[in-house]
């Protein structure tokens, strides 16, 4: 007679405590940073929606299954604030890039006084439809969804998460080997463009995956991270060539030596994107490997049912101004 496997009461448990605790950790980061950002703090908007693209990839996946959560509604809201939050975002880069310009470059300070000036004024428009989009979301109101999200989580014993997980890296990984194919070695912003969406994504697939417990993805979150930040400062650089372009075009450029001034800032700037694609395209095979770690180790782990105790990976460590430029 064939005995029925009894199974543990502990794993439940376990299992319940290491999706719950993914949730709120991230939910804890998002509630600290949102004040900063709300008042218009460099940081604070930066980490705020780095926080709001975490809870983005953990809530489908940890939420899957549950039953009278209102995890879809959460779900929502934090798209609506990621987006929010990035009308002002990518201008504080722009404004950090033209300080380091002006520290670090022989470039006439007229121009370099005029784009800032471009851009501090786009910065104060953004801001005002930033503030406006967040009034529109009652970030209570999330709170308390996403912690009925927790507390469902906490008596949850379905591991189906970990499929659902499994499934999104494959994806994502198979995303950026397509990015990376279609960027070939040629400099097309457009294309990096999706390169560096793609690595963004994976990244906090992987991430997410390292925080719950699987070991093997755990050094390759430092690895993506080191790819984003080239591909996102690059990103940033072109940014800042598009506002260039658009003093150039306006009444800001009015005079000859202005407009030497301005066609001198494009082509420093314009030399730095092209070095930057050059160190792309001699870590293109890193990227490689890196996809190919995914769906090899990671997703085999991913895959498992086996329940292992969350890793303590540092969500909220503090961002340097370097950093802070480049991460997204």
């Amino acid at each position: 007679m064939q005995t029925r496997r009894r199974r543990d009461p502990t794993t439940k448990t376990q299992n319940g405590r290491v999706t719950s605790r993914l949730l709120q950790r991230r939910t804890d980061a998002l509630a600290r940073h949102f004040p900063a950002a709300v008042a218009g703090e460099y940081t604070g908007v930066h980490q705020a929606r780095v926080a709001t693209r975490r809870l983005r990839e953990a809530v489908p996946v940890l939420s899957i299954d549950l039953k009278h959560s209102k995890a879809g509604k959460a779900r929502r809201k934090i798209r609506r604030l990621t987006r929010a939050l990035g009308t002002v975002r990518e201008l504080d880069v722009t404004l950090q890039l033209i300080g380091e310009l002006m520290q670090g470059s022989d470039l006439p300070r007229p121009a370099l006084e005029e784009v800032r000036r471009h851009v501090v004024e786009e910065r104060d428009k953004r801001r005002s439809v930033m503030l406006t989009r967040l009034e529109a979301v009652d970030v209570e109101k999330l709170r308390r969804r996403l912690h009925s999200v927790v507390e469902a989580l906490e008596g949850s014993t379905d591991e189906r998460w970990r499929q659902v997980l499994s499934a999104r890296l494959v994806k994502r990984a198979r995303r950026l080997k397509t990015a990376v194919a279609n960027a070939g070695h040629m400099y097309a912003p457009e294309r990096l463009h999706e390169v560096r969406i793609a690595a963004k994504k994976l990244r906090y697939g992987v991430e997410l995956a390292a925080d719950g417990g699987l070991r093997s993805a755990v050094p390759l979150v430092a690895r993506l991270k080191r790819v984003q930040d080239l591909l996102g400062r690059l990103h940033d650089m072109q940014v800042l060539q598009v506002h260039i372009a658009a003093v150039q075009a306006g009444a800001g450029a009015n005079g000859e030596g202005m407009h030497q001034a301005l066609d001198l800032m494009a082509t420093h700037v314009e030399s730095k994107c092209r070095h930057l694609h050059a160190r792309y395209v001699m870590g293109v095979n890193t990227i490689l490997e890196i996809c190919e770690t995914v769906l090899t180790r990671v997703v085999a782990d991913a895959s498992r049912s086996r329940v292992r105790r969350a890793l303590k990976m540092p969500l909220n460590r503090p961002a340097t101004a370097k950093a802070a430029g480049s991460s997204r």
